[in-house]
């Protein structure tokens, strides 16, 4: 009888927790299996020694399972590459919402309308594909930011409150209040993927729902600031 970790990979919801800790223990000869969905780990106290790849085969092409000892770290270059690959989507959305602020502020080009289209059109574009798995978001979003974790109802409101925040800068509408929110939320998840950033955990990135499937990387850091940064700057001219 042995007991081994596995890192798995691919696990978005608490559905797919339970889905993939089911899986394993219907192998013959595992006699416990236990997922950790924030870990995207795998404790498996077996009888016999089973093979990485007999438990491959049971998961399917969904999900990617490897001894813990034999999984390559989250940085080494391989992994990377494959990181950027994944977020060529948020790149590509990020350059549109960046194009049509300018091209909406063009003439002449006004600092103020392109910050506050910037972050209206980010806030709509990014809630539309929270919205596409509004049951599968907050499983996701709680991974990681700290007032979801606490709050679990907050996960839930969270694509509602982008909406609104922004229809407020597109609308030009309370927008000193909208700004002060977008600081304190994004200001919270911020701090939420710098951990995990630090911890070095391998875990999807809900910034764009679950509908595509990012990983969490410096990236959303940056795009996280960036939004945080332009907030603090628009609150510095208001007042």
């Amino acid at each position: 009888m042995s007991k081994h970790t596995y890192q798995i990979k691919g696990m978005t919801c608490n559905g797919c927790r339970i889905g993939v800790e089911e899986k394993l223990n219907s192998i013959p000869g595992v006699i416990k299996a236990v997922v950790s969905l924030e870990q995207s780990e795998a404790e498996i106290e077996m009888k016999n020694h089973i093979s990485t790849a007999a438990f491959q085969n049971v998961l399917g092409q969904k999900y990617t399972i490897a001894e813990k000892m034999d999984m390559p770290l989250f940085e080494d270059n391989q992994e990377m590459k494959s990181d950027w690959k994944q977020l060529y989507p948020l790149f590509l959305i990020l350059g549109y919402i960046t194009v049509a602020s300018v091209l909406l502020n063009s003439k002449p080009f006004n600092t103020d309308g392109f910050m506050l289209d910037f972050m209206g059109l980010f806030y709509i574009v990014f809630s539309f594909f929270k919205m596409l798995d509004l049951k599968g978001f907050p499983d996701s979003f709680r991974m990681y930011d700290p007032l979801a974790k606490k709050i679990p109802v907050y996960a839930v409101i969270y694509p509602f409150l982008e909406t609104a925040l922004g229809l407020c800068f597109l609308l030009r509408f309370e927008i000193e209040a909208a700004l002060v929110v977008t600081v304190i939320i994004l200001g919270i998840t911020t701090v939420g993927v710098t951990k995990v950033l630090f911890d070095k955990k391998s875990i999807q990135c809900a910034c764009l729902g679950t509908a595509l499937k990012l990983p969490m990387t410096k990236a959303t850091f940056i795009e996280n600031s960036l939004m945080i940064a332009m907030a603090i700057a628009m609150l510095l001219r208001l007042f």
